[in-house]
């Protein structure tokens, strides 16, 4: 048996230092040169992750401490992200269970943890960012081991050992009246110890025959695709015949041409791995994630992750708007749209795909808005040009009744604003579950179905002056809960083809909130603002002033239009109506009506008034 390898994934909520604690761990075992530039948050190696500040892939890392190998799982802290936790956790042995002081268990806590018990995991729980001022770590823990319980975690689960300290500080300790004074000389030793004491080695024995299975893929230049996952089994050897068995059931006989093992946050060529630890091989053609690489003796295939189903789902459409072409994409067709999401399915194991109503539409499934605009971004920011509908929830029948999906929502606000928040989620069926009065802040927890967090977001934060913090993971199927009243207000549309101009927009700036600038391209059809109405108004932003021969000051130079409202993917995925799509170019995200003529509007809303 392997006793000098620990494989150990660090779980938490969005935003509780995950990744800063890796950086801390990295650092105080010599895992960079003395001479490396070393930036923070080294994990989040993807653009999208830096920007937001969280962790959307997983990625695994190496330190040796003391001559054991610990291998570090960063993983997912958002529950849209889910598919990638499940695999995570398939690799792991134990868990550092990472708490911001302040804040306490969340919902993505929950979210992991269950996942985490469900593959019998041994816990070590670590209270972060002790040096808050708002820090309350006692109840943090008290609220930890509540958790557990309602989790239904066994009773070895229970007996975690608790650490308090400072990621960023790169400190920790188990003594919470030294945490209070301050980390002043400490460091994360006594953290290592606990990570070699109490999480268990692997029991995988080397000896028999080998069972490897991908979890991650990754792509090289030089070696083309590299599957990355645990040795189960026996030992994976460089040039060795094996068999690999696909999810489907399809068997054949491969050669892995190398085998890497992975050294820091680097990977290096080796011979072989043995049972226990994580590497990543190359050679093998179409090899996929969940697929198992077995011994030609013995090709007994592993069991298929499971992965949570999808519960929404937005129809992807080829851009067919007047400026189709003209933002700088370079992939624009649907053929280019079907060959990159057949590649995307290759590693997002969470996401189905299917084709739309017409050849050039397809039927994209995953779980929650950022799960699916988070890919959307992605290929937005690689050049692909393409509009998409409002996000629709998928409903299932269970006993003869429509359920929907239920999602579990934390809200922290104001305590003077409390009642504005019950007010807005009751119109959106919410049921409130618990209230909990913690400092000026208070937190409510509810039950509110998944259709009825679309757009909620700004409604909240505008009732709260911006200080409300909303959290949300899936909770589970639950029956209908009748007709939700969505967004309130109409929008503006463009009648005409241009440039906006000072003068029409200054005209109409008492008719709502404007999402364009003055000089902004437009074209007919395309949503410009909110109205303040409920219903939708055409409207002429493009029209010039007429010329006189009357001398005046210039209006422009001493009148400034209200800043217009911007939306990133996500906050139009959530914005737009029934009868709205979302154009998505290489450098914009405009909002639009799905029939551009107002004639066609109007012949269909009759006909829907007919029938």
């Amino acid at each position: 048996m392997a006793r000098d390898i620990r494989n150990v994934a660090i779980i938490a909520h969005v935003d509780h230092g995950k990744t800063t604690l890796v950086d801390g761990l990295l650092r105080q075992t010599g895992t960079f040169r003395a001479n490396e530039a070393v930036g923070e948050c080294v994990m989040d190696s993807n653009e999208l992750e830096k920007e937001r500040g969280i962790t959307i892939l997983a990625k695994n890392t190496v330190v040796s401490y003391q001559g054991t190998r610990i291998n570090i799982i960063d993983t997912p802290g958002h529950a849209d992200f889910g598919g990638e936790v499940e695999r995570v956790l398939s690799m792991a042995d134990g868990v550092l269970l990472l708490v911001d002081a302040a804040e306490g268990p969340m919902p993505q806590t929950r979210f992991v943890l269950q996942k985490a018990f469900s593959h019998h995991l041994k816990p070590i729980v670590v209270v972060n960012k002790i040096d808050k001022a708002d820090a309350r770590p006692q109840e943090v823990v008290n609220e930890v081991f509540d958790l557990f319980i309602d989790l239904d975690a066994d009773e070895e689960a229970l007996e975690f050992p608790v650490f308090y300290g400072s990621g960023r500080q790169g400190w920790m300790t188990t003594d919470l009246e030294a945490a209070k004074q301050g980390g002043e000389g400490k460091n994360l030793e006594t953290l290592f110890q606990a990570i070699v004491g109490h999480i268990p080695a692997p029991q995988d024995d080397p000896a028999e025959p080998l069972q490897f299975r991908v979890t991650t893929l990754d792509w090289s230049d030089y070696v083309g695709r590299i599957a990355i996952g645990r040795v189960h089994r026996g030992t994976i050897k460089s040039a060795e015949r094996v068999v690999h068995l696909s999810r489907t059931g399809k068997q054949r006989e491969v050669t892995v041409r190398g085998v890497y093992r992975f050294t820091g946050l680097s990977r290096a060529e080796t011979e072989q791995v043995e049972a226990g630890d994580l590497c990543g091989i190359y050679g093998v053609e179409d090899i996929e994630i969940g697929d198992t690489l077995a011994a030609l003796s013995h090709p007994e295939a592993m069991p298929v992750i499971a992965i949570d189903e999808p519960t929404m789902t937005i129809v992807m459409r080829v851009n067919d708007s007047p400026f189709a072409g003209k933002d700088g994409g370079k992939f624009l067709t649907s053929r280019h749209l079907r060959e990159r999401l057949e590649k995307e399915l290759r590693v997002n194991v969470a996401l189905r795909v299917e084709q739309g109503e017409t050849a050039d539409q397809f039927r994209l499934s995953g779980r929650g808005v950022m799960h699916l605009g988070f890919l959307l971004e992605t290929m937005r920011r690689e050049g692909y040009e393409f509009a998409v509908a409002k996000p629709q929830v998928l409903f299932k029948t269970i006993d003869g009744e429509k359920h929907e999906p239920i999602e579990y929502l934390t809200v922290d606000c104001p305590a003077d604003n409390v009642g504005k928040v019950i007010e807005i989620l009751g119109t959106r069926k919410a049921e409130l579950l618990k209230m909990d009065r913690k400092g000026t802040f208070t937190r409510l927890e509810f039950t509110v179905p998944a259709r009825g967090l679309i757009g909620v977001r700004s409604r909240l934060l505008n009732a709260t002056a911006g200080q409300a913090t909303m959290h949300h993971v899936f909770h589970g199927y639950g029956p209908f809960r009748g007709h939700i009243e969505e967004r309130i207000n109409g929008v503006l549309v463009s009648m005409a083809n241009g440039s906006t101009t000072f003068y029409s927009l200054d005209n109409l700036r008492d008719r709502g909130i404007f999402f364009v600038n003055d000089g902004t391209e437009v074209y007919e059809g395309m949503i410009v603002g909110e109205h303040c109405k409920d219903n939708d108004l055409v409207v002429n932003c493009v029209r010039e002033k007429k010329a006189t021969n009357i001398r005046s000051s210039t209006k422009e130079a001493f009148v400034k239009l209200p800043p217009p409202r911007t939306f990133n993917v996500e906050d139009a995925l959530e914005y737009v109506g029934d009868d709205e799509l979302v154009e998505i170019t290489a450098t914009s995200v405009r909002l639009r009506k799905a029939q551009l003529k107002e004639t066609d509007r109007k012949r269909r809303d009759r006909r829907q008034e007919v029938s």
